[in-house]
């Protein structure tokens, strides 16, 4: 598609149409002409050239998997000044994913009333499988924090440093780095054929859902046991680690303190899952617990090899 464009400049509808086939240097043209705009736009709203940068490079990533979504693609300027607009906001708050995952698809933006189109549910899926098989080919620790970052509601560098354990100059090195290696593996993997990224974190969601109801009952070490490698340690947030058996434990105490777990999200790829769950204290004792609780795991050939807790700190 792009040597179409070798003699002439194309149109902003032009590239938007390429990229939403799937040509994803089309995308990167896109980008390229409009990235003065969306910085001007962060800078506007942040006040720092670092920080305008790294929403700018967010926002990039947004894009990447919402492209589908632009039903306009004449006002591609004002849809990428505005998603950086949102992008900075949602910095500012640090309250919400800079992007969020959607089982059934990415949610059209300025969707109509009445039922999707079945081509566009289609389209949403393959751009969604994309960016997942793109995912896998980061390493696992360039893909924890994206996942963290993009896809959970940790998303401030404090929280995805103190949930990984490593210093905040290291998670902007990394997300830096992620963010360049998967533009890369975005655009070389364009024209593959992708895997089922939803039929993935449905089956974890389904799995997260019935271990935490498990807990509930009071069978958690039980019910997870055969899934977790026998020297796979927890690393709870004051750094302490633990087997699986203490974690059993743990859930047990606050279960008998009238603590519960409600599951919010599921994030998944072959190798690292992430669970997000509302922690609901007891109707006598409301501040007994943090207000949620981030679960990453580890898999190593299907199996739990490590778990990383981390308590979301109340607003």
């Amino acid at each position: 598609m792009l040597d179409h464009f070798v003699q002439r400049e194309p149109s902003d509808h032009e590239l938007v149409r390429a990229a939403q086939a799937g040509e994803a240097g089309c995308l990167g043209l896109l980008l390229d002409r409009h990235r003065a705009g969306m910085y001007a736009v962060a800078l506007a709203v942040l006040g720092d050239a670092l920080e305008a940068e790294d929403a700018v490079q967010d926002a990039a990533i947004i894009v990447l998997r919402r492209i589908g979504a632009l039903r306009d693609p004449g006002a591609a300027g004002p849809w990428l000044r505005m998603i950086v607009r949102n992008t900075c906001r949602a910095r500012l708050r640090r309250t919400s994913a800079v992007l969020l995952p959607d089982p059934a698809g990415t949610a059209l933006m300025d969707r109509q009333d009445g039922p999707p189109d079945p081509a566009e549910v289609l389209e949403r899926h393959a751009l969604r499988d994309w960016v997942w098989t793109a995912m896998e080919g980061l390493t696992p620790a360039l893909r924890l924090v994206t996942m963290l970052r993009y896809f959970t509601d940790v998303t401030s560098y404090e929280d995805i440093a103190a949930l990984c354990g490593i210093p905040v100059g290291t998670v902007r090195s990394r997300l830096n780095q992620a963010r360049t290696k998967l533009t890369d593996l975005l655009a070389s993997s364009a024209e593959r054929v992708h895997g089922d990224a939803g039929a993935l974190a449905a089956r974890h969601r389904t799995l997260a859902a019935e271990v935490l109801r498990s807990a509930h009952r009071g069978d958690y070490v039980p019910t997870v046991a055969e899934r977790w490698l026998p020297r796979a340690e927890v690393t709870w947030p004051t750094g302490k680690r633990t087997d699986l058996r203490y974690l059993g434990g743990a859930f047990d105490r606050d279960l008998s303190d009238g603590v519960r777990q409600r599951l919010t999200r599921v994030v998944a790829s072959r190798e690292i899952v992430i669970w997000q769950a509302d922690l609901i204290s007891p109707p006598q004792n409301p501040s007994h617990c943090p207000p949620g609780v981030v679960w990453v795991h580890s898999l190593k050939d299907g199996r739990v090899s490590g778990l990383r807790l981390f308590h979301q700190p109340r607003g």
